[in-house]
């Protein structure tokens, strides 16, 4: 089957919505998602987005908090184009229908995280990702002009290579022109040919076997990419949340979100002790790299697998109104924390590298662009503040449609695209063949290449990741296309790149920390 549009979009995310919303008054739209629109990276956010809004706060400061958190390594062109055009992209959303918390004299009621100088987090209770993930499903859904097609995988996208044609690493001249689908309803492929495709598709969080993210975050997006000879970086900096909920056995793991020590609660060891004025003066609202590598060591130093999260000293109305989804969440488990401590422990949360894009939200294949977490823009640097992922999402998915729409007219589809090719594959059998490999996948990083690094680790999983990479190619060659050997080809892809770029990097910065090189480099 073939189907042609102007954008073709990869993922259902703040970022894919947006763009879709964006572009689809200039050309035919058709919006890919691998499960349904909803179940995106973006569902899930509780903490909220960053923005200047408030008389007290200003961009400059906005702009020196996202570079101390960066480390070094943030364009500083970038940040402060996302920092000056954000106020408008989130004014945008909330015109659309996005509803933040005020108080009780109608001002926004904006909190304070980790990293930041002033309050700026816009958010509705602690669910604000599943409140802009509804107002912009909501948008999509009334917009006739684009077509959505849920469950729905990219398998690969559309280059030079599947003409036959070699195509230098290096060189700029490697074309998009859509990409294979698999429509897992029907079990068929599909090759959508698009003048403009965008890449949305989110995190990489599950190749951790502990992780906020949903099980869609496998790393498609960047993956494909990578098999297409673009341009991926940093791919070392992969951040860990420090305050996941201690539930063993429970995926994803349940967030518990860094307003809450916004908020006052305070980090304590087993015993009750607080610990994190040990490590920065900011104690509990330093950034959230020296934060879980704090709770690592505390945990290490004790043998223990958890640390507590204390709210017990704080208003119980307050926290009623502001955690709500916390709150119920904890009692499930026979937790009341406006008495009990509250287990927590560092969990994989966000990828601070991915595709690089300039700053038009183009990667370095000519008519593919990106934005979201999959991609790599420069504002994050070594280590993201928080709650300026969605803020990013924002401004480059705007800036995505602005500069891809002029571009429409001049491109013409490709229609010399072969089928896809399975002839000679066979349908899996045995599907513990793709959920062993999976396990191994998520030990090896989990164990080698998590908060703390060496050489020796690093080396350990390479070796052992090459294994993984020739069973998973063989497999994907002789079987016919399934989502889950092509979750894992990706996953595999994707840790290669966390674990070569971490490799790549003599020095400890930002998220990366290696135990041989706990220095910074003086040269960037």
């Amino acid at each position: 089957m073939q189907k042609e549009t102007d954008f073709l979009i990869i993922g259902s995310g703040l970022a894919g919505l947006t763009y879709a919303l964006k572009v689809a008054e200039f050309g035919k739209v058709v919006l890919i998602t691998k499960s349904r629109i909803d179940d995106t990276n973006t569902y899930y956010a509780q903490g909220g987005v960053a923005a200047v809004t408030d008389s007290l706060d200003t961009t400059q400061k906005h702009i020196t908090d996202t570079l101390i958190a960066g480390d070094g390594l943030c364009n500083e062109d970038v940040v402060k184009i996302v920092i000056s055009e954000g106020p408008e992209r989130v004014a945008e959303l909330i015109k659309m229908g996005a509803n933040f918390d005020k108080d009780a004299n109608g001002n926004y009621d904006l909190a304070k995280e980790g990293g930041h100088s002033e309050h700026r987090i816009l958010h509705h209770k602690d669910k604000t990702g599943y409140e802009i993930q509804r107002t912009l499903t909501e948008q999509v859904a009334k917009n006739p002009k684009i077509e959505v097609l849920e469950n729905h995988f990219a398998v690969d996208l559309i280059t030079q290579h599947q003409l036959g044609f070699t195509v230098i690493r290096e060189k700029t001249n490697i074309e998009c022109y859509g990409a294979y689908v698999f429509d897992e309803k029907k079990k068929e492929m599909m090759t959508v040919l698009a003048k403009i495709t965008f890449v949305a598709t989110g995190g990489i969080g599950n190749i951790y076997q502990t992780t906020t993210n949903p099980e869609i975050a496998t790393g498609d997006g960047i993956a494909m990419v990578f098999r297409a000879k673009g341009l991926i970086e940093n791919m070392e900096f992969v951040q860990f949340h420090p305050t996941a909920l201690y539930n063993p056995g429970e995926h994803p793991a349940f967030l518990i979100t860094e307003a809450m020590r916004g908020f006052g609660a305070i980090l304590r060891t087993k015993n009750g002790k607080e610990f994190m004025s040990k490590y920065d003066v900011r104690k509990d609202l330093t950034p959230r790299d020296i934060v879980a590598r704090a709770i690592d060591n505390e945990m290490k130093i004790a043998g223990n697998d958890h640390v507590f999260l204390d709210c017990t000293q704080l208003d119980a109305k307050g926290l009623q109104a502001h955690f709500p989804n916390i709150i119920e969440k904890c009692a499930s488990l026979g937790i009341d924390i406006m008495k009990d401590y509250i287990p927590v422990v560092p969990a994989a949360h966000y990828l601070c590298g991915g595709i690089k894009v300039n700053k038009k939200g183009r990667t370095s294949i000519q008519n593919l662009y990106a934005a979201g977490e999959a991609t790599s823009t420069g504002l994050h640097g070594a280590n993201r503040l928080a709650s300026n992922s969605l803020l990013e999402a924002l401004v480059y998915a705007e800036r995505a449609a602005r500069f891809s729409i002029p571009k429409i007219s001049d491109i013409k589809i490709n229609y010399n695209i072969p089928s896809w090719n399975d002839e000679g594959t066979v349908h899996l059998e045995e599907m513990v063949l793709i959920t062993q490999e999976i396990k191994e996948l998520k030990q090896i990083m989990s164990s080698y290449v998590g908060i703390v690094r060496s050489d020796l680790r690093l080396e350990r999983a390479l070796k052992r990741l090459e294994i993984i990479y020739r069973e998973t190619e063989d497999l994907f060659d002789r079987s016919k296309v399934s989502r889950e050997i092509c979750e894992l080809r990706n996953a595999v892809s994707v840790s290669y790149l966390v674990i070569k770029m971490a490799k790549h990097r003599k020095e400890s910065r930002g998220l990366h920390f290696t135990s041989d090189y706990p220095e910074k480099s003086k040269i960037l």
